[in-house]
């Protein structure tokens, strides 16, 4: 064979190769899937709905703490240095009380954050062990999922499989 030949050759085995490894990276769209899914949407309505009542119950706090400041600052020259130090006492307590309730509603391991644990995270696990048979189905051998910023500049809308795994959870288009 000439060395011509043999180039020829390579280079197409290499643009097979190409194409046969393109052919299994696909991509989904969590996004869109969550939003297929009457669960999720039911979950986002209680977490707002317990948001809402968090903020509420915080903000009225926090409201009680400016009228007692308010009139603090009205009455503190009619206050002897005791019954200020008291009122001030009294503020600070409260203030601190509102924060630790803020930060027990909605911290980092607050009760909203673990609300969305019980509520959300049994959906996203449905939807990882779909994806992830699927691409066992299918011997893809990557799948990115384009609503999130990994990099993916460009996506083939024939290889979005986004309906395939709702289908597999059983939420039909």
């Amino acid at each position: 064979m000439t060395m011509k030949k043999i180039f020829s050759l390579l280079v197409v085995a290499f643009v097979a190769t190409i194409g046969a490894v393109a052919q299994k990276t696909v991509f989904v769209d969590t996004e869109y899937i969550l939003k297929n899914i009457p669960a999720y949407e039911s979950a986002n309505q209680q977490l707002n709905k317990l948001s809402q009542k968090y903020e509420a119950e915080v903000k009225a706090r926090l409201e009680e703490v400016q009228k007692l400041y308010e009139t603090y600052r009205t009455e503190s020259v009619f206050l002897s240095n005791d019954m200020k130090v008291s009122k001030e006492n009294e503020i600070i307590e409260k203030e601190q009380a509102a924060k630790k309730l803020q930060q027990q509603y909605f911290g980092q391991n607050g009760e909203l954050f673990k609300q969305r644990e019980v509520l959300v995270k049994p959906i996203q696990e449905q939807i990882f062990n779909a994806i992830s048979s699927l691409a066992q189905e299918k011997n893809y051998t990557a799948v990115w999922d384009k609503s999130t910023s990994t990099g993916l500049m460009y996506a083939d809308k024939t290889q979005d499989i986004s309906d395939q795994v709702l289908a597999k959870m059983g939420y039909g288009k």
